[in-house]
């Protein structure tokens, strides 16, 4: 009977392919308020581990399924032709709760990395925070706090204020967080263990966060969001994998400004917890 239903789960997963809607599970009704009391006494770590386990069994408000294109082009270097390429995104950043009840949340890229591996995802680039917001129908100006700035309280209270702006309004929306991103800069930095950040936009586009990696992976704030894309992109009408775009020197350009493009995922942390469910479809 087990062996039928991870046939099963393996075959609807593959069957979400091509479709720009993530296959979350059903989760249990925990809601964002009731996440944020739980968590707000923990570390980094307890945090990540409730983070995990909660986006893994499904607890994620429904929106943040149904993907927004993003469109992008670049000249080919060597033909002068325009190339053009789709991406989809989740239109808000990782979010704990229900559709009525939901929360933003902040955690790690060892933790964000796990999450996107098991719904098909990864984490965007410079370049892509860039087309984001410009695709971006809902702006909105940056609040820095500046206080117990790596506290639980303050991403709690970070989240409700996002939504004070927000005031309900829906689509795809940037300028609320800074971005954690893949970065050649990683595997060049002097120290290990990095994470990249950038982003923040201010209205007109400047950034508040230039890229930046100086901060070990484990330094999570209040200001950094995870924002998912399907790791499937169509590249002149036809689908790809996002290593192999990154990976095709003409293509690359798509997705990655910078010189060195060849950090395309973060590792999983060994000490993790992981939903065993989602263990049996990899």
């Amino acid at each position: 009977m087990v062996k039928l239903v991870i046939v099963f789960l393996v075959f609807m997963l593959n069957a979400c392919g091509h479709v720009r809607k993530m296959p979350f599970h059903k989760g249990n009704g925990l809601t964002g308020t009731r996440f944020y009391e739980m968590a707000a006494a923990m570390n980094w770590a307890s945090r990540d581990s409730l983070v995990i386990r909660e986006a893994l069994a499904g607890n994620l408000p429904s929106f943040l399924r149904h993907f927004v294109a993003v469109r992008v082009s670049v000249k080919d270097s060597m033909t002068g032709k325009l190339m053009k390429a789709v991406f989809y995104v989740a239109p808000d950043y990782l979010s704990i709760g229900t559709q009525k009840d939901w929360a933003r949340v902040c955690i790690t890229p060892y933790a964000a990395q796990q999450i996107a591996d098991s719904l098909q995802c990864f984490l965007p680039t410079r370049k892509m925070v860039d087309d984001i917001y410009q695709a971006a129908t809902v702006k909105l100006r940056p609040v820095p706090l500046f206080a117990y700035r790596d506290s639980t309280p303050s991403m709690w209270q970070h989240h409700l204020i996002i939504e004070g702006q927000r005031k309900g309004k829906k689509g795809l929306i940037a300028g609320i967080k800074k971005d954690v991103v893949i970065s050649g800069k990683i595997s060049r930095d002097k120290k290990p263990d990095r994470v990249a950040i950038y982003g923040w936009h201010q209205p007109g586009g400047r950034v508040i966060q230039p890229l930046y990696t100086g901060h070990i992976y484990w330094w999570v704030d209040y200001s950094q969001g995870i924002r998912l894309v399907y790791r499937r992109i169509k590249v002149d009408g036809k689908w790809m994998d996002y290593t192999e775009v990154f990976r095709n020197p003409r293509l690359r350009g798509l997705l990655c400004d910078e010189k060195d493009c060849d950090f395309l995922r973060y590792p999983v942390h060994p000490n993790s917890e992981r939903t065993r469910g989602t263990d049996l479809l990899f």
